[in-house]
């Protein structure tokens, strides 16, 4: 197994006092950080109403970021497509794509996001936008290869950028691995949000995956919750209080009434690196999406500096 690479997944977290806008602006710090770290990506999640999370159009938000970094790939974790017309989804990446060339990701998404009168706010029917995914995937697939039509006539979602954004599907079951398989996109494991045989999901995806255009050979990434701290007690500490403070639980529990059933990544920066040295065996790849929920922001920074420079993933050693 090569050396590992490291991405970071940002909720938007509302953290203490702090307002939205000071949420953002630690956003924009974090995809700094993780930039100069040597991170490779930045993903933001999409959630409605919310009290404790400002990451509701995570589009507008990258366009924000992007001006404000200059190398890190910046994407979705993800879009929920059964909200929204696959066309305007195309127009809004490849707005992203025009302005970041060969930076930008997709990443796909099927869950409703929020409350059930969020999804009643945000469509007319969710669960028919879910059964109707492999039509929104196909149209969505053709719209970034430029090659989608109705009624026979040729529709572009422009501008059309020099590089399209790589197309990922994230889920934490095998329906969702299917869909990345099928229409060859990238797919991304939830393993903290999941309590499934992980690496049999992903097996059966790279058995099933079918090459695009673009991407002959299928690409994994696997997301965890981590928390990093010089010492296993302010790690525990840490995690526990920023799970309280993001969803009013520490976690504990039957697996089904946690938050994250998926088991979380929390110790020193030796601790946790061992760890995903393991998963990165166990899963059969080289880079892992971090999600941090920490007390502050300070800690949250600095659990991500911690994990990069053990791993020295901003470094061409070994």
């Amino acid at each position: 197994m090569s050396r590992i690479r490291l991405s970071v997944l940002d909720l938007v977290p509302l953290i203490g006092t702090e307002d939205a806008a000071a949420a953002l602006g630690e956003a924009v710090k974090l995809a700094q950080a993780a930039e100069k770290l040597g991170y490779t990506r930045y993903w933001l999640a999409e959630h409605h109403d919310m009290q404790a999370v400002v990451s509701s159009s995570p589009e507008v938000l990258l366009a924000h970021v992007g001006a404000r970094t200059e190398r890190i790939r910046l994407g979705s974790g993800a879009v929920l497509l059964p909200y929204y017309k696959p066309y305007k989804v195309a127009e809004s990446f490849h707005m992203l794509a025009s302005l970041y060339p060969g930076r930008i990701d997709l990443g796909i998404g099927r869950a409703p996001g929020g409350s059930a009168h969020v999804s009643l706010a945000l469509g007319d029917n969710f669960l028919e936008g879910v059964r109707r995914m492999p039509e929104s995937l196909e149209a969505l697939t053709a719209l970034l290869k430029d090659d989608y039509r109705i009624e026979g006539e040729k529709v572009s979602a422009r501008p059309l950028p020099p590089i399209p954004p790589e197309l990922w599907l994230l889920g934490t079951n095998e329906k969702s691995a299917q869909f990345a398989s099928r229409f060859g996109a990238g797919y991304v494991f939830g393993h903290f949000m999941s309590d499934q045989d992980g690496p049999a999901i992903i097996q059966r995806y790279r058995e099933d995956y079918r090459a695009s255009g673009r991407d002959t050979e299928p690409k994994v990434i696997v997301a965890v919750r981590a928390v990093c701290a010089e010492t296993e007690e302010k790690a525990a500490a840490y995690a526990e209080q920023g799970l309280k403070q993001l969803f009013g639980t520490s976690g504990g529990g039957p697996a089904a009434q946690q938050p994250f059933p998926g088991r979380a990544l929390v110790g020193s920066p030796e601790g946790v690196a061992a760890k995903l040295s393991e998963l990165s065996e166990l899963y059969g790849t080289d880079e892992f999406m971090i999600v941090t929920l920490a007390p502050t922001y300070e800690a949250r920074i600095r659990s991500y500096e911690l994990l990069a420079d053990k791993l020295r993933i901003g470094t061409k050693e070994e």
